[in-house]
């Protein structure tokens, strides 16, 4: 539209002054209401969506960290053993009290050992729980993303339906939008 007295119409423009004019049919009615729950429930959706992304990638963050953490204690455990090994050494290398000093550090080095192998096992543990619900999430997040989907193509459905004012095509917006709303509360119980 331009202010010097030419005025262009678009096919909408058409319809929403023959509606304000003319008042409008119940069809059109229902169906503008339908869409604009469609993409109320759509939008929900759509950050039920991302919300669940955010999980899992948080949840794989966790798993990256208590991995690295497992991986750290695994190499001090290492680090024990060859200290242990160098004890065990010595034992056959010396005699008396240096003898007697290596044996002890060899029992400590035994018991440290197993102190940092339990602490590793727990950090693996860890990693793997934050591993699966990563996993959990992400299929969470794909019922959401397919709900979501499927309201926009009810949505995309239901225009195309009121701008050919084909009644039949009211089957494919219904049944998309069964479809969806179905995949959304899957996406919600977790399924």
């Amino acid at each position: 539209m331009s202010g010097h007295g030419f005025h262009v119409h678009g096919p909408h423009d058409h319809e929403i002054e023959h509606v304000a004019q003319h008042g409008g049919d119940a069809f059109t009615s229902r169906l503008a209401v339908l869409t604009a729950v469609l993409s109320t429930v759509g939008a929900i959706f759509g950050y039920m969506g991302g919300h669940s992304q955010n999980a899992a990638l948080m949840y794989k963050n966790e798993a990256a960290i208590q991995k690295t953490a497992a991986s750290n204690q695994w190499n001090y455990y290492q680090a024990k053993s060859s200290k242990q090994n160098l004890a065990e050494l010595s034992v056959t290398l010396t005699q008396g009290e240096a003898k007697q000093k290596f044996e002890q550090a060899i029992e400590r080095y035994k018991q440290e050992k197993e102190e940092i192998k339990a602490q590793a096992d727990q950090l693996e543990v860890a990693s793997r729980a934050a591993e699966e619900h990563s996993a959990v999430e992400m299929h969470v997040h794909g019922r959401w993303a397919l709900a979501t989907t499927l309201l926009q193509i009810a949505i995309a459905l239901s225009a195309i339906t009121l701008l050919t004012r084909k009644r039949w095509l009211l089957v494919a917006v219904y049944g998309s939008t069964a479809l969806g709303l179905a995949t959304g509360v899957l996406g919600y119980l977790h399924l």
